[in-house]
Parts: C-alpha cells; sequence; structure tokens
C-alpha cells in the first residue's frame, strides 16, 4: 500500500471523507429500497434482512442466522415464524443432529423479490459498464474491504 504525501494529505483526507458520506448515503438509500421490498412483500426490514442471509448462508442453524443478523435468539423466532406463514423459508431437521433444525430457503417467491430488485440491479449493471475490468476488480476490492469493517464495528459494538 503506497503511504500519502504530505503535501497530498489534505486532498487524501477530503477525498475519503466523500468516500464515507457516499457510503451513509448508500447506505440510507438501499435501507429504503429494503423499506419499500418489505413493505411490497408484507415483511418487515429486519425479515427481509434475515431471508436474504438464509438465502446467502442457507441452510443454515437459527444460532448462526442470529449471529450472522446481530439479534437475540427470541426476537429471531418471530421474524422465522412470518418468513414461514409467508413460504419464504422451511424449519427443517438438521440430518446431523435430530435435535438441531435448519432454516431452508423456499425458492418458489425469489423471482417476485428478484423483481423487486430489478431497477437496481439494472443500474447497477449500466454503472458498472463504465469501467474496465481492472477498475471493476479495484472496486469490488473496496467493498468487500468495507463490508468486512463494517462486520467487525457491528461486532465490537455488539460485544460491548
Amino acid at each position: 500500500m503506497s503511504s500519502v504525501r504530505s503535501g497530498d494529505a489534505g486532498r487524501h483526507r477530503r477525498l475519503s471523507g466523500e468516500i464515507r458520506e457516499a457510503l451513509r448515503a448508500l447506505g440510507i438509500q438501499l435501507s429504503l429500497l429494503n423499506q419499500q421490498v418489505g413493505a411490497r412483500l408484507e415483511l418487515k426490514t429486519i425479515d427481509v434482512d434475515c431471508l436474504d442471509l438464509i438465502n446467502r448462508h442457507g441452510p443454515i442453524g437459527p444460532s448462526a442466522l442470529a449471529r450472522l443478523a446481530g439479534l437475540h435468539p427470541a426476537t429471531l423466532t418471530g421474524i422465522l415464524d412470518r418468513l414461514e406463514r409467508g413460504g419464504w423459508i422451511a424449519r427443517e431437521r438438521d440430518p446431523n443432529d435430530r435435535r438441531a433444525t435448519l432454516l431452508r430457503p423456499l425458492r418458489d417467491r425469489n423471482a417476485e423479490i428478484l423483481g423487486l430488485y430489478s431497477g437496481m440491479s439494472s443500474a447497477v449493471d449500466e454503472i458498472c459498464a463504465d469501467y474496465d475490468e481492472a477498475q471493476l476488480q479495484l472496486l469490488a476490492d473496496f467493498l468487500h474491504r468495507t463490508s468486512t469493517a463494517g462486520r467487525g464495528a457491528t461486532d465490537d459494538l455488539a460485544e460491548r
């Protein structure tokens, strides 16, 4: 990693601040988008977040999901009940541990979700078309590292 020359320090600090502000604005817009998607699906925003985690990591146990989502297991029970009633997930016995339960996403309604996110997905595709492969790799690395940092900050706050 290259260091910033002292003459460029002010500009670097300013650009870093712009990036932080842009990430905050993006976070707000994605949160608002998730609220709209949840309203259309008659789900709470946290339900949509948990469904996304189950789709990404499932089949997954409720305890592991609670850790990923940063939720108390008792809070998660209501969320899982809503998702199961809505036909989004199934609770199944873990084949490796008869006492444990696994949460499996039901993919029947995925097209419904994808349709609601299609506007944002198309917009991101259009934005990415303006960048070459090396720039996209740089952006992907930045976003992965920022996401990891966000997870770390979330975990730190949860432990306090």
